[in-house]
C-alpha cells in the first residue's frame, strides 16, 4: 500500500464511518475500483480507532461522567443508581456480543465476508431496514429507557457491522429506532457503543499490519488513521446536527443504488468479487 492509497482510504473511512451507508463497504469498493485490492480487514480495524478518537473528543465531557460514575459504582451502592453510571455498566453488556462473535467468526470476517456479492447485499438489504425503522419509529425513547434487553439488541445489531455493507451506526440505529428511540439518542449511544468494541478490535488486528498477507503497512496505515481522525470529527458534528431535523431516507437512497452498482460491476466482469478489478 502506498501513501497515496492511504491518504484516500483514510479519508474515505473518516467520510464513513458514522453515515449509516458502511465504512468497511466502502473501503473495500474504493480499493478494488481503484484497483488496489483488498486493503484487508486489519487495515479497517486499526483505521477505525482513529474514527473513534474523533468519538472521545467530540463526547469527551460525557464520556468522563461516564467513566467517572461507573469507576465510582464499583465499590459505592450510592453510584449504582447514577445515570452515567448505568449507562457505562450498558455500554458494556452491548460490547459482548461483537466480542463473542468477533472472535468465532474471525476467519470468516477475513475472507469470506469481504466478498463483493455479500457487500452488495447487505449495503440493499440493511439500506431497506433502515427505512423501515426510520418511517415506523415511535421516537419516544431517550437513553434513560435504556436496559438490559435494550443494551443487548443494539449489541447485536452493532455485531452485524462484521460484515462489511451492514454499517455499524445504520444497524445500531436501525435497531434503537425500531425500539423507539430517537434518532439523536440512537445515534449518540451507537457513537458511544463503538467505542470499546473498535479499539478492541484495533489493537486485537495491531499485530497483523504488514503481516499474514495483509495489504497495508505501517507507514501508510497510521497516515489513514490520521486523516480518519480528522475527517470523522466533522462527519460527527454534521451527522448530530442533521439528524435532529432530518430523515435517514438520502443514505437509504444511496445504499440501494450503490448496491445496484456494484452488482453490476461485479455480474459484469468489472470487479473480482474477491480481489480489485477482475483479472487482477
Amino acid at each position: 500500500m502506498g501513501w497515496f492509497e492511504a491518504l484516500v482510504l483514510g479519508l474515505v473511512q473518516g467520510l464513513t464511518e458514522f453515515l449509516p451507508i458502511s465504512s468497511s463497504a466502502h473501503v473495500r469498493i474504493v480499493a478494488a475500483l481503484a484497483g488496489w485490492g483488498d486493503p484487508g480487514a486489519a487495515f479497517t480495524a486499526v483505521t477505525q480507532i482513529g474514527t473513534e478518537l474523533a468519538v472521545i473528543l467530540y463526547f469527551g465531557p460525557k464520556i468522563g461522567r461516564i467513566l467517572r460514575a461507573w469507576f465510582f459504582s464499583l465499590y459505592r451502592p450510592d453510584w449504582r443508581r447514577d445515570p452515567d453510571a448505568r449507562l457505562g455498566w450498558l455500554i458494556i453488556v452491548g460490547s459482548l456480543p461483537i466480542v463473542v462473535l468477533g472472535l468465532l467468526l474471525q476467519d470468516e470476517i477475513d475472507r469470506a465476508f469481504r466478498d463483493l456479492r455479500i457487500t452488495a447485499t447487505t449495503l440493499i438489504v440493511f439500506g431497506l431496514i433502515l427505512l423501515f425503522a426510520d418511517r415506523t419509529a415511535k421516537q419516544q425513547r431517550t437513553l434513560d429507557h435504556l436496559n438490559v434487553p435494550h443494551g443487548l439488541v443494539y449489541g447485536f445489531a452493532q455485531a452485524l457491522a462484521l460484515i462489511p455493507g451492514v454499517s455499524r451506526s445504520g444497524g445500531t440505529t436501525s435497531a434503537g429506532l425500531l425500539m423507539g428511540y430517537t434518532r439523536s439518542e440512537a445515534a449518540e449511544y451507537s457513537f458511544l457503543l463503538a467505542v470499546p468494541a473498535v479499539f478492541g478490535s484495533g489493537l486485537y488486528k495491531l499485530t497483523d499490519i504488514g503481516k499474514n498477507g495483509e495489504n497495508a503497512q505501517w507507514g501508510p496505515t497510521i497516515l489513514a488513521t490520521l486523516v480518519a481522525f480528522g475527517v470523522g470529527y466533522l462527519v460527527i458534528a454534521w451527522l448530530m446536527a442533521y439528524i435532529k431535523k432530518r430523515s435517514f431516507v438520502p443514505f437509504v437512497i444511496y445504499r440501494v443504488v450503490l448496491g445496484v452498482v456494484l452488482f453490476g460491476l461485479v455480474f459484469g466482469g468489472v470487479l473480482d468479487p474477491n480481489a480489485g478489478p477482475a483479472g487482477s
